[in-house]
């Protein structure tokens, strides 16, 4: 029973919407032989259900993920499977990106130039309960922890207010999809999503759809190259 307990394999979900990237981490991590991938997800929220199906120890996600972006799939995360720890796993090191995910509970941020040793270093220490992140962004967070005030503090304390949904419905419209694909994707009528889009540009005190792609933008719910065009 003991010798059972000690190979016991740490389960991940991995969650990036490049198929060669998910590839290439999973021949990666598996091959460090105490690390074992229980499934593959390639939007957020394929994330959150397969995490509600698999339960998985520790899942892998990076920020720039279509339908439901990472940030918001690791909020819905922690709330449906607080057990589940939550490594982002990004080409960017953005401030906004960075302290929107210490502030929704993840466990970890590391830069997709990592190498493999220190992703499977950062799996196991998440999954004991600790933190890690990468070198460059740990100095950042000591740096930012002694100011005062932080950059990107304003654009996460609005995001904060929105609910759930809003955050759904939100990044969906600034990608580009229209009311009924919105209500199509949500499984909701249009009629809701014209009130949740009604409640966002409230809250937000926002008018008009470009201007909500500018904000969703900058405060990192999506990346600037998903609606460049109409900017």
């Amino acid at each position: 029973m003991k010798t059972a307990t000690a190979l016991r394999h740490i389960t991940v979900l991995l969650a990036d919407d490049h198929t060669v990237v998910r590839e290439g981490l999973r021949a990666m991590l598996e091959a460090e032989g105490d690390i074992e991938i229980i499934g593959e997800a390639e939007t957020g929220r394929q994330a959150v259900d397969l995490t509600r199906k698999l339960r998985p120890d520790v899942v892998v996600m990076d920020i720039a993920m279509p339908i439901l972006n990472g940030l918001e799939a690791t909020r819905q995360i922690r709330k449906a499977v607080p057990e589940a720890k939550v490594l982002i796993l990004s080409a960017h090191s953005d401030d906004a990106y960075i302290e929107q995910v210490t502030s929704l509970g993840g466990r970890g941020y590391l830069l997709k130039q990592t190498s493999a040793r220190f992703l499977a270093e950062a799996i196991r220490e998440v999954h004991k309960g600790n933190t890690y992140f990468s070198p460059s962004i740990a100095r950042h967070l000591k740096n930012q922890y002694e100011k005062t005030s932080q950059p990107g503090e304003l654009h996460k304390r609005e995001a904060a207010n929105l609910t759930s949904r809003e955050m759904e419905v939100l990044q969906l419209i600034s990608e580009g999809q229209a009311n009924k694909q919105v209500a199509s994707e949500l499984g909701i009528s249009v009629k809701t999503v014209e009130k949740h889009r009604q409640r966002v540009m409230e809250k937000l005190n926002i008018h008009d759809t470009a201007s909500l792609t500018r904000y969703a933008i900058s405060a990192g719910i999506i990346e600037n190259s998903v609606q460049v065009t109409i900017l």
